[in-house]
């Protein structure tokens, strides 16, 4: 345990919680984009051999895919997932290094608030105006579309979290604990970590 965790235990259980529950997110966002993969195909075999369709799987699928994708980012974000370009911080020293790592999760939070912020007035509009989607099915929009800036609106808290907990660490000097939470993925730890998830499949342990 580092000496930032033992100043800033609630700080860190917070995001432990943040971690447990974003991994359950992502399983429910898995699910549900299988659901939708095995309803597409239910719906392409039906027109193919039976010459009927289910219906709005073209539509369905879109509202899934966006719904996943907003419930996903938070644990690609905590797993230090999001693509950076990091072609000069590799020769950086750790301080700089450090600096850049909080800046970067400073710019995607911005990035973030605007977007939840705007995505949150389409929602809103939708629900205000009753608008539906212009297909049979006639879905109301903001049913989708509130379930989408919910995973957006998690983001933010996660990012929140982030953002506190490596402000901490870059004012008590914490390196380590900046780059565990919010600096490049180096091609060893992404080597570790396949390695560990291949001992959890052969031993059949949950992921």
């Amino acid at each position: 345990m580092s000496h930032d965790e033992q100043s800033f235990p609630m700080l860190s259980r917070l995001l432990r919680a943040a971690s447990s529950l974003s991994r359950a997110a992502i399983w429910a966002a898995g699910g549900l984009t299988l659901i939708s993969a095995l309803y597409i195909t239910v719906d392409v075999l039906a027109r193919k051999f039976f010459h009927f369709s289910l219906g709005g799987s073209d539509e369905l699928s879109g509202y899934a895919f966006a719904i996943s994708v907003s419930w996903a980012l938070s644990f690609a974000t905590l797993q230090r997932a999001n693509i950076r370009i990091d072609a000069l911080y590799q020769i950086f020293s750790p301080r700089v290094g450090a600096i850049l790592d909080w800046v970067a999760l400073v710019g995607l939070a911005v990035f973030m608030a605007y977007l939840t912020r705007y995505a949150g007035d389409v929602a809103l509009t939708s629900w205000q105006r009753g608008s539906t989607a212009n297909s049979a099915t006639a879905t109301p929009l903001w049913i989708p579309q509130f379930i989408w800036v919910a995973g957006l609106i998690w983001l933010c808290i996660v990012l929140a979290l982030m953002l506190l907990r490596s402000s901490v660490a870059l004012v008590t000097g914490d390196l380590r604990a900046i780059r565990e939470l919010c600096g490049v993925r180096t091609a060893s730890e992404e080597a570790s970590e396949e390695a560990r998830q291949g001992a959890r499949l052969v031993n059949g342990d949950a992921p």
